[in-house]
């Protein structure tokens, strides 16, 4: 009777721990629906980097110099921002002798817009990356500049044209296009890097990789050793050509290497196209160089940080960072949450490997 009695117990929170999860997951899942009714994609975020560099700047003044050094630095900056005050005044001036009529007060200083994109195989940050070029262009003019810190391995083909082809939005309104590479621009991110006006990228940064790549596992000799059998209809001769399951031909696979090839050479056109001083047979061997080989090889016009570039372009004008920030529902919140997780465990144990190995 007792066991009875414990067995009952243990099932009844057995069910309450299910009821429970599921109605979490309810819940969950009805407000990612009312998310997605709503409409509302995300959110324009703009951050003045001037602001940002001066409160660094200002941080490590305060801690490291005494007030009698301070005040000589506030005397020297009051100074100098009384000088550059006349010397906006001065341009506008100048400029509105120039354009007739202009009532923009600002109509004449540069300002530069810091865009982002980090690429994965399947480009998601098009998603953002689109959003923020549409807001850029709404207000910037051929006197601005846009600087984009991108970070590629390269990924679908379809998925990096279209990248590419928001970045084109840009040179096509005649706004100055800066790509910055810190870490890697391989594959579909040289595609969007080479569109640059001028292209920066750090001493070890990875470069290149223009080539075309198709593989998928075929499990046709599985099936056909268990006697399974796998039907497929389609309509067109090359409707499909290889797959995961079917038998592979030589007629298949020569139709692949066939589309590979155009692939290629539509590549290696397009790069040749926006760096026309390269020699691209010599770089289009799917090959990677880091910075300072691949501008060697004219694939990169600069060896620098985008820190570099970003803090040169403070000291003359105002520069704005522009992200465009998805609204994200709870589903993505704890799905975000859950990948961070697993993130940081196997960085651990990577790091945990490592420290052993090297001891």
């Amino acid at each position: 009777m007792e066991f009875i009695i414990e067995y009952g117990m243990f099932l009844a929170k057995a069910i309450t721990i299910v009821v429970s999860i599921g109605l979490v997951a309810g819940l969950i899942a009805s407000t990612g629906q009312k998310t997605k009714k709503s409409g509302n994609k995300g959110n324009i975020k703009v951050t003045r980097i001037n602001d940002h560099i001066d409160e660094l700047r200002d941080a490590l003044r305060t801690s490291v110099l005494g007030k009698d050094e301070l005040k000589s630095i506030e005397k020297v900056e009051k100074k100098e921002a009384k000088e550059f005050e006349k010397k906006k005044k001065k341009r506008k001036l100048e400029m509105n002798d120039i354009e007739e009529g202009s009532n923009d007060a600002d109509a004449s200083l540069k300002k530069f817009f810091v865009l982002n994109f980090e690429g994965n195989v399947a480009a998601d940050a098009v998603c953002s990356l689109r959003e923020e070029i549409t807001a850029v262009l709404s207000l910037a003019t051929p006197r601005d500049e846009v600087i984009v810190r991108l970070e590629s391995p390269g990924g679908m083909v379809h998925a990096y044209g279209l990248a590419s082809s928001q970045l084109l939005r840009i040179k096509n309104q005649k706004i100055p296009l800066t790509i910055c590479v810190d870490k890697v621009a391989a594959s579909g991110g040289y595609m969007m890097a080479c569109l640059a006006d001028k292209l920066v990228a750090a001493p070890f940064s990875i470069i290149g990789s223009i080539g075309v790549l198709v593989q998928l596992p075929n499990f046709h000799r599985v099936l056909k050793k268990y006697d399974v059998d796998y039907e497929m209809i389609s309509a067109g001769e090359y409707k499909r050509t290889l797959s995961h399951f079917g038998e592979i031909t030589t007629k298949g696979k020569d139709k692949v290497q066939e589309d590979v090839e155009n692939i290629h050479r539509i590549f290696k056109d397009w790069v040749k196209t926006y760096r026309p001083s390269i020699e691209i047979d010599s770089i289009a061997t799917g090959e990677t160089w880091v910075g300072t080989q691949a501008k060697d090889r004219y694939m990169v016009d600069e060896i620098k940080t985008s820190d570099e570039c970003i803090i040169e372009a403070c000291e003359e004008s105002e520069v704005f960072e522009v992200e465009f920030e998805i609204k994200k529902t709870i589903q993505d919140k704890l799905g975000s949450l859950l990948e961070a997780t697993g993130e940081r465990l196997l960085n651990r144990w990577f790091s945990k490997s490592n420290s052993d190995i090297y001891q």
